[in-house]
């Protein structure tokens, strides 16, 4: 063979052995990175909770949300997260610890509320609800708006009256005058209180107060806000600081405030009827337990009862009678043959675990307390008390009650109640469901109603 020939054969022989040395080095390449997984689900942003435009033909405002607890929360976290109450959470989370619920439970916020069967005016207050409704002025042609708040009650003894009184005077940075009987007490227990409190952290009025027309009674804030959402004070309304401060703003002098005490409420939402359960307040004379249908059933509005003729619908009894005698506080359609708690719950969405947007709490302010904290708060205010009570005693009989229902922690006013003077214009009616309306105890020493003057009355 020809050296050209030699040539051409040893080039060719090369290259073919370079391609396949190439090939057989891409065999061995590295395979390519795994694709990057998918991103994670979006959790919602949660739902207002407090001001909401109220349809036409429709009974119930907000929604149910869920939320993850983090580590460090606990209920009552949560629960001023989204402006509602000690009792509302616990009620909602019955098989819940609520000082240690742990990191990635689930919980129930109950933020959807059937409006009390009252006037859509003024100001409507559900003790039973522990819950205030702000229905501003509005003109025709216009949505009504509501506004909602959880509240303190009256302990037991000292009642919250129902009935109808107006807003007499607004006052920011009310000052108490300490009643008699109060000073008595807390010498008799090696404290010495001053016989006026003015404005500061250590007034049980908190910033703002409305005085009503009923004497001795008053709508305020607090300075102790784990009380709100409880059986906490002396007849009076307390609220969030927060909250107050955004009804200050708003409802002027004269505005009518109704007092009802509805622990069964019921009311249309899409098309259907909704009943909303509360538990019994221990000193409700009506005996839910012995006739629970029968008041159930006057506690059906005409309106309603007209509404279910009409439509040919027909009420599950059997669902009303699991949600009396079982109340979790959530809104459950009962015109469904088929309709229960468990079927709303499993619709609900998972929202993120944070104050929602347009609240009146900045997150940050009055940070809820510890437990160790609130049972000492409640120990102080209640010497022998853990911050616990057993069941409403008149309720429909519940299977399982939440932790602490009926808990009735008072404020630093505490004492027992005296004997005053029937109060003048106190409500002696009845309530929406027929029944006779409690005669309002009077809070404290009798308290001037003109406009200007300063209340006495306990907090």
């Amino acid at each position: 063979m020809k050296t050209p020939q030699i040539r051409a054969a040893l080039a060719a022989f090369l290259c073919t052995l370079a391609t396949a040395c190439s090939l057989f080095q891409a065999k061995h390449t590295e395979p390519p990175p795994p694709p990057p997984p998918p991103p994670a689900p979006v959790v919602p942003e949660p739902v207002a909770t407090q001001q909401f435009e109220v349809a036409p033909d429709e009974d119930v405002v907000g929604v149910v949300q869920i939320v993850k607890s983090s580590k460090e929360d606990t209920l009552t976290d949560i629960a001023r997260r989204f402006n509602v109450g000690y009792e509302e959470i616990l009620r909602a989370n019955p098989k819940v610890d609520p000082w240690l619920p742990g990191a990635d439970r689930a919980i129930v916020v109950p933020t959807q509320f059937i409006i009390p069967n009252a006037p859509r005016t003024g100001v409507v207050i559900n003790i039973a609800a522990m819950r205030l409704f702000y229905f501003p002025p509005h003109k025709s042609g216009e949505p009504q708006t509501v506004i909602t708040h959880p509240i303190g009650i009256g302990k037991v003894g000292w009642a919250t009256p129902e009935g109808v009184t107006k807003i007499v005077r607004r006052q920011a940075d009310p000052t108490w005058r300490v009643p008699v009987s109060v000073i008595k007490e807390h010498r008799e227990n090696g404290e010495e209180l001053e016989k006026v409190i003015g404005p500061g952290p250590d007034n049980p009025l908190g910033k703002f107060a409305f005085y009503l027309q009923w004497p001795s009674y008053l709508i305020h804030g607090t300075n102790k806000p784990a009380g709100v959402g409880l059986r906490s004070s002396h007849g009076c309304i307390r609220l969030f600081p927060e909250d107050i401060a955004q009804l200050y703003d708003m409802v002027p002098v004269g505005t009518q405030v109704r007092v009802v005490n509805q622990p069964f409420v019921f009311g249309w939402h899409d098309g259907q009827l909704y009943m909303q359960a509360f538990d019994v307040l221990e000193d409700d004379t009506r005996d839910w337990k012995k006739a629970p249908k029968k008041l159930l059933s006057k506690a059906l509005a005409t309106n309603i009862q007209k509404q279910l003729k009409a439509h040919d619908e027909q009420v599950n009894w059997d669902e009303v009678s699991t949600l009396s005698h079982d109340p979790r506080g959530v809104p459950v359609p009962i015109s469904l043959a088929d309709g229960s708690l468990d079927k709303v719950l499993a619709s609900v969405s998972t929202v993120q675990n944070r104050v929602p947007d347009g609240s009146t709490w900045d997150g940050k302010s009055d940070l809820p307390m510890d437990e160790a904290t609130f049972h000492q708060m409640i120990s102080e205010i209640e010497p022998g008390s853990k911050g616990g009570a057993p069941a409403n005693s008149n309720s429909a009989a519940p299977a399982n009650p939440p932790p602490a229902s009926g808990a009735s922690p008072t404020s630093s006013t505490t004492t027992s109640p005296p004997t005053p003077p029937p109060t003048t214009g106190a409500p002696t009616g009845t309530t929406s469901t027929g029944t006779a309306a409690a005669k309002p105890r009077p809070a404290g020493p009798p308290a001037t109603t003109a406009a200007g003057s300063q209340s006495k009355s306990a907090n």
